[in-house]
Formats: C-alpha cells, structure tokens, sequence
C-alpha cells in the first residue's frame, strides 16, 4: 500500500510535466530587484516578475531596518504572542498599518494566507452567510471552507450577481451577510469595484471584506488601498493584506478591522494561536517600508509605477500582444496555451528577462499566460528591453507576427 502512494505520487508529477504544467522554482543568489542573479548564468536578468511594486526589496532603509531590529529585538520569540508576549514592535506595527488602511486596530500574522484562512470561522456561523468574487485568492475560498456560514458566489465583478446573491442570503435567513472580495485581483491585474461593492451592501445591510494585498502601498489616494480608489473612500469593514508584496516585500499578513474584531481574533483566530509571532526583522522592514509609503517619496514611486505600467502596456499592444485590459502593474500575457507559455518564459530568460508563464490550476485551463508585474523602479530603458525581448521571443514562437 505504501508503493501505491509512492507510484500515484510518481504518476501525478509525470503528468503535470507531460501537460507542460510543471511550474519550475529557478534559484536566485542574491537579493530581490529589478536586477536579479539567476543561479547558473553569468549575467543578472531584468526582473518582470516581482510582486515589487515600489522596489523597496532591496531598499537599504528597508534592510538597515530589518537588522536593526534583529539586533534590537532578537530573531524571534520562540513562540506565539498570547504565550511569551509580544514585542513593542508588533504592537507598533498592528498600530501604523491600521491607521494607514483606515481602521481602528490590526492583528499580524506569519502570512496573508493565513489571515484570510482565519478570519471568517472565528467571526461567522452556520446562521451567517459569506457571498464571494468567484476569482478570489485560493486563500479565501480556504478560508471560507473552513466557516460554518453559507457560501454563495458572484461572477467577477458583476453587481447585478452580487445583488442576487446578497438578495438570496437574505431570503435564505442569514443573520449576519459578509461580502469578501479582492481588491485588486493577482492573475488579472482588474480592480474591484469597491465603490459598487460598498454601496449593494449598504443596501442589503452587508459587511464588507476585502483583501488588498496587490493593493495596499499603491492602490488609491496615498496608497491607502482598493477602497481609496473611491472618492469618498468605499466603506470596507474588515482589510486583510500582507507585507511581502509593495511594503517591503518581506512576508507577513495582517487583518484590520474595529478594535473588538481585531479583539476577538486574537482570542479565537487559530493561525494567530498556534504559529509564532512574526519575526522582529519583518516587523522592523514592514515599518520602514510604510514609512516611505506614506510619504512624498511614496507619491513619487506611486507615479512612476503608473507610468512604467502605461509605458509597458502601450509597447507590448503596439507589437501585437493580447493583454488583459486595466490599469494595474499586473499585465497579463495572454497565450492560451501552458506549453506554450512555459516555452516562451524560457526562451525571455535566455534574452535576459525573468518572468514565469502560468497554467492551470494557478489559472483555469485555456488561460494560460504570462503575468507580467512592473515596479517602480524599473527605467525606462527596462521597459523597453523587455519589449524588444518579447517582440523577437513572440516572432519565433509565432505568438506575434
């Protein structure tokens, strides 16, 4: 019995390979940029692949901090919170980024999976309902398996689903009604419609969830997030979000909500209970990264990755590829075909550009592409060189005439 796992597990991986499926893990042997050294070859690679929005990875502000708190704090503290404590720092932390997304008090984590995998089963019950965007993270539809509340589910961005479905719960006896809802979505770089969002559940007597970890550092008025796309800024009652995409790029997740939320989930939340504290290190880059954030200089990187995004998107339609329409720093690549986007990710690398193609079941099948992601300390002349490297990748592989 044991050779059959063995030989299902053998079986399983070979047909990933043979459907081109394989997502392969390339080795980097040194830090996150828009330069990185790719293991085995002699020159760094232009890095479009990095959820590095405001390139502050490598910021030497960000990693000064990092070892100043390690030096200050330790490397961590061997346990979780409610056990050996916590450090000032996480309290300082929690503070910053909930005045910074617009709530009263915040709750860390060692991921933003794990806070959306805890947030709905301590706060909702089998009386409940949650209704969520059928393209939410995988990291929500966990989380809500994990909930005794009733599940509906809304078309991407469709209102008029949203409504029906809020309209539903109702009429099915929910008490309580959460909608949950990216806000800006990985695979498709699209924006919720938080304003829309917001006002059906105003409507229907609905909370509001959203995770706003492609959004917060630059997303809406200052950065502040999905929500802050709006004027006036969408009601949103609970935010979870991370800081290893644009607030340093380190890990880390939070949720955000009022303070007897935060309160509650810090009493009932199991991956807050039962894993370690987030390392001092994380905590100080996270701070240092916010900082930059929500200041002038933030506003400055916030336009420049507007206009690398826009620079991007108009070369790569002018050369004839399909892209995903919107104004994120998520530009997908449209190929349709895994093989295909798994070929043409290895044939950029050997042009010097790093990117991954993504298939099924990161995307659904026929869905294939390559997500390209642009940060705001790319140049221009980056921007530029990953076009030409698409155009001739895209004319030998017949993606583009």
């Amino acid at each position: 019995m044991r050779q059959q796992f063995y030989s299902r597990v053998s079986t399983t991986l070979n047909e990933i390979r043979a459907a081109g499926l394989e997502k392969p893990e390339r080795v980097l042997t040194g830090p996150q940029g828009t330069h990185v050294q790719v293991a085995g070859r002699d020159a760094p690679v232009l890095n479009f692949c990095a959820n590095n929005y405001l390139g502050l990875a490598n910021d030497p502000r960000v990693t000064t901090a990092a070892n100043r708190a390690t030096d200050e704090w330790g490397a961590g503290l061997a346990s979780v919170r409610f056990i050996c404590g916590s450090q000032a720092i996480h309290k300082q932390l929690e503070a910053e980024i909930a005045d910074y997304v617009g709530q009263e008090d915040a709750i860390l984590f060692a991921a933003a999976f794990d806070a959306n995998g805890g947030v709905f089963e301590p706060l909702l019950g089998e009386n409940d309902a949650i209704i969520s965007d059928a393209l939410n993270h995988a990291s929500i539809i966990d989380g809500v398996r994990l909930c005794k509340a009733k599940r509906y589910r809304f078309d991407n961005g469709d209102m008029a689903a949203l409504d029906a479905a809020l309209t539903q719960a109702r009429a099915d006896g929910a008490q309580t009604v959460l909608i949950a809802t990216d806000g800006a979505f990985s695979m498709d770089g699209s924006v919720a419609d938080m304003a829309g969002i917001a006002a059906l559940a105003d409507k229907h007597d609905a909370l509001v969830l959203v995770d706003d970890c492609h959004a917060t550092g630059f997303l809406g008025t200052g950065g502040r997030g999905s929500a802050f796309v709006a004027n006036p800024p969408a009601r949103v009652d609970i935010v979870t979000g991370t800081f290893g995409k644009a607030l340093g790029g380190a890990m880390g997740g939070f949720i955000a909500a009022r303070r007897d939320v935060v309160a509650l989930l810090r009493q009932r939340a199991r991956p807050y209970l039962f894993s370690n504290a987030l390392a001092p290190s994380v905590c100080g880059a996270s701070l240092a990264a916010l900082a930059i954030a929500r200041s002038a200089e933030g506003d400055a990187l916030r336009g420049q990755l507007v206009a690398n995004a826009a620079r991007f998107r108009a070369g790569m339609t002018a050369a004839g590829f399909t892209l995903l329409p919107g104004d994120h720093p998520i530009i997908p690549v449209m190929l349709g075909d895994a093989r295909a986007a798994q070929a043409m990710a290895a044939e950029l690398l050997d042009e010097g550009i790093y990117v991954i193609g993504f298939s099924y079941p990161v995307v659904p099948h026929g869905k294939a592409r390559i997500r390209t992601q642009i940060s705001a300390a790319h140049t221009s002349a980056d921007i530029d060189s990953a076009i030409a490297a698409f155009t001739a990748v895209g004319r030998r592989l017949g993606v583009v005439a």
